[in-house]
């Protein structure tokens, strides 16, 4: 399997008080790979990824794109490596393959990876799940999750190149990570990740180390997430879809605190009026 990170020669400029200096060196970098995913042998997207986690990604992806409602809808997943790239090649049940695949007739055109399998605005613009009411954290909980997230940033330690996403419950702490070169795919791992070791998007937080845009809403209110903490600021589009799914949208996250932008009823302390 191609290897997530790779090690490439570079000279290294270098400058003080007394010299300036030019150096040869070397830099470890992500891996960018060609990811293309099928179901039932039908071309849905092809998206380029770090090539770690696959068959998390796989699941997630299936997830967070509406394409199953369950994982119980997916029989297998295969990884097939190939001189250009990477085939995910997944496998639905008999019932949910005749149902995506009825689906897929309607869909007019070639898909592209901006938004994967989305052909009209009003795909585009679809409305998320309503999420549950969740827990209410205190602020030094969130806190917590965050700076809990940068220890297990193993990838991005290596490279200071990629995106990750965390899932934190206050009982458990940090439960899963997932790294990638792309923000969406560091969330659609995340969330195979849970999905296939038990877990409960709804029982903790969703923890990402880039902005938010809308996408980052969709995604995590599909997997029933009812609070996202940033440490980057969102879009104004992702502000109001969480407005209107019901999820607590915290960003800006940094170690003298964060904000909140939407439903801060789950936060401890917080209130309505504290929200601009």
């Amino acid at each position: 399997m191609i290897k997530p990170a790779v090690r490439v020669p570079c000279s290294i400029w270098r400058s003080d008080s007394a010299s300036q200096t030019m150096t040869a060196g070397k830099r470890a970098i992500p891996e960018e790979t060609a990811i293309a995913f099928t179901f039932n042998t039908a071309s849905y997207a092809v998206m380029m990824a770090t090539p770690q986690d696959l068959e998390d990604f796989a699941v997630g992806f299936a997830l967070t794109e509406g394409i199953v409602a369950s994982s119980d809808a997916i029989d297998t997943v295969e990884i097939v490596e190939e001189d250009t790239g990477i085939e995910l090649r997944v496998w639905l049940k008999a019932k949910d393959a005749a149902e995506f695949l009825g689906r897929r007739r309607k869909i007019a055109g070639p898909t592209g990876c901006g938004l994967c399998g989305v052909e009209s605005l009003n795909e585009a613009m679809r409305p998320p799940p309503a999420v549950g009411q969740g827990q209410v954290l205190t602020p030094d909980e969130i806190m917590t999750a965050v700076a809990s997230l940068a220890a297990h940033q193993e990838l991005n330690r290596e490279t200071r190149a990629v995106h990750a996403a965390g899932f934190w419950e206050p009982a458990r702490g940090l439960i899963a990570v997932r790294e990638d070169v792309g923000r969406h795919n560091a969330l659609d791992k995340l969330a195979g990740a849970c999905v296939r070791g038990g877990g409960n998007a709804a029982h903790g937080i969703v923890v990402l180390t880039s902005r938010v845009s809308i996408e980052m809403i969709q995604k995590s209110a599909m997997i029933g997430a009812p609070l996202v903490v940033a440490v980057s600021a969102p879009t104004a589009l992702a502000v109001r879809m969480a407005e209107a799914c019901g999820m607590t949208l915290a960003a800006i996250a940094r170690k003298d605190g964060f904000e909140v932008f939407t439903h801060p009823h789950r936060i401890a302390g917080a209130s309505k009026s504290d929200v601009a």
